[in-house]
């Protein structure tokens, strides 16, 4: 029961904290910087984290500016929140998440770029939206598996979008994500969000577990400059597959 209680009282935290976020977006936002903007963005993710009984560490050291393009693992529906609160990027993301209630104002309000997965000529639409958006020295940050691993293996990495820091000579920089239990220190798989399992489901879980610790490790900067995409990926799927377990 007090698990039961526990992870109704983070529930209600994070809905109140999501529909402050969307006021804040629709009546401060069109009067703030960019700057203001990404700074409002990077302190809500860690207040939500908060809300979750989530703790952010962070190791190594995030980019201080762009452009740079970041590459993480990705395992939980907590890894955009978890690496805004650690260093303020964009995100690329399916293009249905801009339709999805609350969600969606709330990724475009971060700077999210939405791509169409299933088709060919958006994907290079998208590579050149990223070159550009790096052009103009910003954040951008991929989870180049695609989807939702276990947190127990790496998946294996696409490498399409990594011709955008190719193509705009913008150096790479590999994060590794993992979820620790805050007490013993073990790593903690109740934020993993795969297979067949409902989104409702592992926030569910997430909720109701102990307390946890967001482990975000970030690599030295890797350059892309005159690198094949493919050999890049493999490269950089080998660094983010040590830093997730370091």
């Amino acid at each position: 029961m007090m698990r039961w209680a526990l992870a109704i009282w983070r529930c209600l935290r994070m809905a109140c904290h999501a529909l402050h976020g969307v006021l804040v977006v629709l009546l401060r936002f069109p009067r703030l910087t960019p700057e203001q903007q990404q700074a409002r963005v990077q302190a809500w993710a860690l207040q939500m984290l908060a809300c979750a009984g989530i703790t952010l560490e962070v190791r190594g050291e995030p980019v201080l500016r762009g452009p740079v393009l970041m590459v993480a693992n990705h395992l939980s529906w907590l890894d955009i929140p978890v690496l805004h609160a650690a260093r303020y990027c964009r995100f690329i993301s399916k293009s249905d998440v801009r339709d999805w209630p609350i969600v969606g104002t709330l990724a475009t309000a971060g700077g999210t770029l939405y791509i169409e997965r299933a088709s060919r000529r958006d994907a290079l639409r998208m590579v050149q939206s990223m070159q550009e958006a790096l052009e103009q020295r910003e954040v951008l940050a991929v989870f180049p598996e695609g989807t939702t691993g276990d947190g127990r293996e790496l998946l294996p990495f696409h490498a399409n979008l990594l011709q955008a820091a190719i193509a705009a000579q913008a150096p790479v920089q590999p994060v590794g994500i993992r979820f620790v239990d805050k007490k013993s220190g073990d790593v903690s798989y109740a934020p993993s969000y795969i297979g067949d399992e409902t989104l409702l489901g592992s926030i569910w879980r997430t909720l109701a577990a102990p307390p946890l610790v967001a482990v975000v490790h970030y690599g030295a900067l890797e350059s892309a400059e005159g690198q094949d995409r493919r050999t890049l990926s493999q490269y950089l799927h080998a660094r983010v597959d040590e830093l997730r377990k370091n």
